[in-house]
């Protein structure tokens, strides 16, 4: 994906063998624009490239975590929307096949709002450390949509009922949720105590050597990764099909204007 400008919106700070990968686009609450997904991925081949690197943090600036694709961004770029959703397709398909797939852990600190795309992020990693400010919501079945590519982490990682219950109500849930239903590691009361965290888990990373740690990741991530391209691939198909639909773009329709689309049963 070309960048539409220069801008740095992703920046990446080296301490005693950690990259600290930061998404710092809060105007758009970081959602996955071409510039942001170019520096982003370019970001995580360094790291994964990098021998003096021995794990991968990956946070944000502003309120939200990262708030999915960036679409409206696509759309400017003159890219029509079936072109504009396979973009966006093909850009979390290669964050999350990265991720899980580089010989490092990746180690999600978040404490704001993760929403569609930014689900995919947070399955994806190895740990995932989030602070009260964090909100989740699955709300792509309001839409006409279905958290389609994204499924492909998260279903492996959220328990069954749970998926059963946020795919399709699309209710926001809490950080201490998200612990119980295994799609973050730990859920944190404070700043403070998810910094004392992340530093907890990092100490123990350096630790450990480059073989032991690769050779770790591999077992815990060998399930997913055994169909990840089969599986994205068709999720990625089915998206682009949800998106082209008439109640998908009645449903984003309705989002925008702020009203109900025509199914909306709700008081």
């Amino acid at each position: 994906m070309a960048p539409e400008s220069q801008e740095t919106v992703v920046h990446v700070e080296q301490t005693r063998a950690v990259a600290t990968i930061t998404l710092d686009s809060p105007s758009n609450r970081n959602a996955l624009s071409s510039t942001l997904v170019g520096q982003l991925s370019a970001a995580l081949a360094q790291a994964a490239a990098d021998d003096t690197i021995r794990a991968v943090v990956l946070t944000h600036a502003g309120g939200t975590f990262c708030a999915g694709a960036d679409l409206g961004e696509a759309l400017r770029r003159g890219l029509s929307p079936q072109e504009a959703t396979a973009e966006g397709a093909s850009a979390m398909v290669s964050l999350m096949g990265t991720m899980l797939g580089m010989p490092k852990p990746v180690i999600v600190v978040a404490d704001g709002h993760v929403r569609a795309g930014g689900f995919g992020l947070v399955g994806a990693a190895d740990i995932a450390l989030v602070g009260p400010a964090a909100t989740f919501a699955l709300t792509e079945a309001r839409l006409g949509l279905a958290p389609s590519i994204i499924s492909v982490v998260l279903l492996p990682k959220m328990t069954a009922r749970a998926a059963g219950r946020y795919f399709l109500t699309g209710e926001k849930f809490s950080p201490s949720t998200a612990q119980d239903i295994g799609l973050v590691t730990q859920a944190l009361g404070s700043a403070e105590e998810l910094a004392a965290a992340r530093d907890e888990v990092l100490d123990g990373i350096r630790k450990a050597s480059p073989q032991g740690l690769a050779a770790s990741k591999k077992l815990t991530t060998a399930a997913i990764l055994a169909d990840f391209d089969a599986n994205a691939n068709a999720r990625a198909a089915e998206s682009a099909a949800l998106f082209a639909s008439d109640e998908a773009r009645e449903g984003m329709t309705a989002f925008l204007s702020k009203s109900k689309p025509s199914w909306d049963s709700s008081e």
